[in-house]
């Protein structure tokens, strides 16, 4: 990918580019809860730059009246500066230390915000966005906008404020001089300006090419072994490179405008003041101007100067810092596909009747073309177990995907005991179930966190019988550290069967009213998987079961097999009724059978 792609290729429209320093400011909301800080900052911020304005007016009075008077009288205008100073040093570590807290606690609020939103986007906005660039705008966005709450406005309020009274002081000393001045201050706005703009547009890419660099980094990582078994690393190599290239080339051009920026600002400034010197030396010689006053105005001089060639600094830091806060801001404002109803209607914590689809059509928001489920109506009794059996891409994942309202139909309804599930809070619905995914998810955590991830408050006690009844206490009790062994990320440490047991185990901690099995045995050995299958027989008693089942052995004893294609119900019916019928269900289960007598005699 060019560099001119990856610029064009970014998701920000013009008139979010032309907003300025709009997002920053957007972000006032978090900052507000903490007006005391913020007041005893400003505080200080106006003492210390007070005080370095007095060091002019004392480097004047003992030019002109200490040395003038001899040494004798020196000693006070001395004692005098140090006071200043020490009133500078008081004053410096309050304005650091309170902005400096503030920065850290508004990124801190920020960060917090941000991850608590993205746990409520549901799973059609992961389908377009890569992990990698929401951790990038977690860390790397937050940490430049800490830059500018906890430094860079600080420096700018700072510099304004030394500017005004350095103008004010220059005009009070030698308004002819200041009149000078004053005259490169045009020619220096311009460029800041004109200038920020670009590296304001800059350093959004950037930080999008910074995101994409740390997608494809978190892509990789996540599949290292996939990655390695297909020696697939110098393209992943290659591809990474090219990736951070893009970003480099970006930074290029963002530093370029900024150099620039920075290299017109000091010949504007540091030549005024250089013209000033010159004119004030001949004041000085042909007696109209005191060496005093020239000392104070050349010391008021720069500082006016050195303020304004900081605020170009600290612009470009704001300029990063709006294209972050943007890119945040667009996180915290995207909205869930899936709703919650400003009025909830309550479900009862135990299932009464059952639970129904009704005339349901699903399509997958990155496939709108193509419907997972069509015109789909199953109804499933208290207690029940159901199994769903099909081919890959019949439509039995989303009715599981559907039940826990991670999607919501674009036809047709969900019901339990009555209650239509779109109106439910998710959080309410989802506390009734407990779901064993295909692809377990094991975390780098210990054994006893990992299985109490299912219900946080379950004791020690309860988390151990749960294993025991996932059979996963035969594999825990071996390990280094038993129940606190670290698992490692992703569950390294574990083979594919011991995840699934853990998985397992987390399901029955849970004691769900709904257990959700989605090919829960597929990682097990024969003999593993019969033990869970008890302890599975035993958990789904007197429970609703909904299993979904490529190996058709798991499935035998269900009291109905429903058996799903392209989205639609073809037949329904239990095992024995399904293999006299001779449809679908038979061919299935007469290639897995025959395929498993073929394993068994080779």
């Amino acid at each position: 990918m060019t560099e001119a792609d990856q610029t064009s290729s970014q998701p920000a429209d013009t008139s979010k580019q032309k907003r300025s320093l709009k997002g920053l400011w957007r972000l006032w909301r978090f900052v507000r809860p903490y007006k005391l800080q913020i007041t005893g900052a400003l505080i200080a911020l106006v003492f210390a730059a007070a005080a370095t304005l007095l060091i002019g007016q004392a480097i004047r009075i003992m030019i002109d009246k200490g040395f003038s008077a001899g040494t004798v009288s020196l000693d006070k205008y001395f004692i005098a500066l140090m006071g200043v100073v020490v009133l500078l040093a008081i004053a410096t570590f309050g304005r650091y230390f309170l902005v400096t807290w503030i920065g850290e606690r508004v990124i801190s609020d920020i960060r917090k915000a941000v991850f608590n939103h993205v746990l409520k986007l549901d799973p059609a906005f992961f389908e377009v966005t890569r992990t990698g660039e929401v951790l990038s705008r977690l860390t790397t966005d937050t940490t430049l906008i800490q830059t500018v709450i906890g430094s860079s406005v600080s420096v700018a309020l700072r510099n304004f404020l030394m500017f005004l009274g350095g103008l004010a002081l220059l005009i009070y000393t030698s308004p002819i001089l200041t009149g000078m001045v004053l005259l490169i201050v045009p020619l220096v706005m311009v460029p800041i300006i004109g200038f920020g703009r670009m590296v304001r547009r800059l350093s959004r890419a950037n930080q999008d090419s910074i995101a994409a660099v740390s997608a494809r980094a978190d892509e990789t990582l996540r599949a290292i072994q996939t990655s390695q078994a297909y020696t697939h690393e110098e393209y992943d190599r290659r591809q990474f490179g090219e990736d951070v290239e893009v970003s480099f080339r970006i930074a290029v051009r963002r530093i370029k405008w900024r150099a620039w920026l920075t290299a017109i600002v000091i010949l504007f400034v540091f030549g005024a003041v250089d013209l000033v010197l010159w004119s004030g030396a001949r004041s000085v010689v042909d007696g109209e101007m005191s060496a005093g006053t020239l000392a104070s105005f050349v010391f008021y001089a720069i500082i006016v100067a050195g303020t304004m060639g900081s605020l170009s600094e600290v612009w470009g830091d704001l300029m990063r810092a709006s294209g972050a806060s943007e890119r945040l801001l667009e996180l915290l404002e995207e909205e869930p596909a899936v709703k919650i109803t400003h009025n909830p209607q309550p479900i009862a914590s135990r299932i009464e009747t059952g639970l129904s689809f009704e005339t349901v059509t699903f399509h997958y928001p990155s496939r709108p073309d193509s419907a997972a489920l069509n015109d789909f109506s199953l109804d499933i009794k208290k207690g029940e177990t159901v199994a769903l059996v099909g081919p890959s891409g019949a439509g039995k994942t989303t009715v599981l995907q559907l039940l826990l309202r991670f999607y919501d139909p674009q036809v047709g309804r969900i019901v339990i005991d009555g209650v239509n599930i779109a109106d439910v809070d998710p959080v309410r619905l989802r506390a009734l179930m407990g779901l064993v995914p295909q692809e377990p998810v094991i975390f780098a955590a210990s054994a006893l966190e990992n299985i109490r991830y299912g219900r946080p408050e379950a004791s020690d006690a309860e988390v151990r019988a749960a294993a025991e009844a996932a059979v996963a206490t035969e594999f825990i009790d071996r390990l280094p550290e038993g129940f606190a062994t670290e698992f490692g990320e992703r569950g390294v440490k574990l083979s594919g069967g011991q995840k699934q047991r853990i998985a397992i185990a987390r399901a029955i901690l849970r004691d769900p009213e709904i257990l959700l099995l989605d090919e829960a045995t597929s990682a097990l050995d024969a003999e593993s998987e019969r033990q869970v299958q008890i302890a599975l027989e035993h958990l789904m008693q007197n429970r609703t079961t909904l299993v979904i089942a490529h190996r058709l052995a798991t499935v035998l004893n269900a009291d109905r097999i429903i058996v799903l294609e392209n989205g639609q119900i073809v037949t329904q019916g239990t095992h024995a009724e399904l293999m006299a019928e001779g449809g679908l269900y038979a061919k299935l289960a007469k290639l897995q059978f025959d395929a498993g007598r073929s394993a068994l005699s080779a």
